[in-house]
């Protein structure tokens, strides 16, 4: 699976460990930032992982910053994207199979490297339970919801 991972400086050293990790357990990790722990701002790097997702780049992402908070929030923002902060397996694998959620967020001061490649591991190996009449009809609630507002929020920039 192709993953786009990204991290502010907070992130940088965990990403690092993670993109290894997915290569190690034959995945493709495709590094859009930070490139060093040199301060930096994660909006920029939840855009660029959003992105690649949106276009079809990428199946997946991992974000990461120091709390997980801010590139939740940021990523969060972007259409089609579902970001979640995951600091436990069981969230991991759970956000993908109710909720279909493509991008997994850590925060690099809450969780440990290995308990971080567990959960990378738990977020890989679900998929999105689509014969859960259930869990799609709730999809399909958040994407009513994220089109609506998607329209109200340009018809007010006209």
């Amino acid at each position: 699976m192709k993953i786009a991972v990204g991290s502010d400086h907070a992130g940088f050293v965990l990403k690092q460990e993670l993109a290894l990790h997915l290569s190690r357990i034959g995945h493709t990790a495709v590094d859009l930032g930070a490139y060093n722990t040199e301060p930096s701002d994660y909006p920029d790097f939840a855009a660029v992982v959003g992105k690649a997702l949106m276009a079809g780049t990428s199946e997946r992402g991992i974000l990461i910053c120091g709390s997980g908070v801010g590139v939740s929030v940021a990523a969060n923002k972007m259409p089609g994207i579902r970001a979640a902060i995951c600091h436990d397996t069981y969230s991991a694998h759970q956000g993908v199979e109710h909720d279909d959620m493509n991008i997994l967020v850590m925060g690099s001061r809450i969780v440990g490297s290995a308990l971080a490649l567990d959960i990378v591991e738990a977020f890989l190996g679900a998929r999105f339970q689509s014969s859960e009449e259930r869990f799609v009809r709730r999809l399909g609630k958040l994407e009513n919801i994220e089109h609506l507002y998607m329209r109200e929020s340009e018809l007010r920039t006209v």
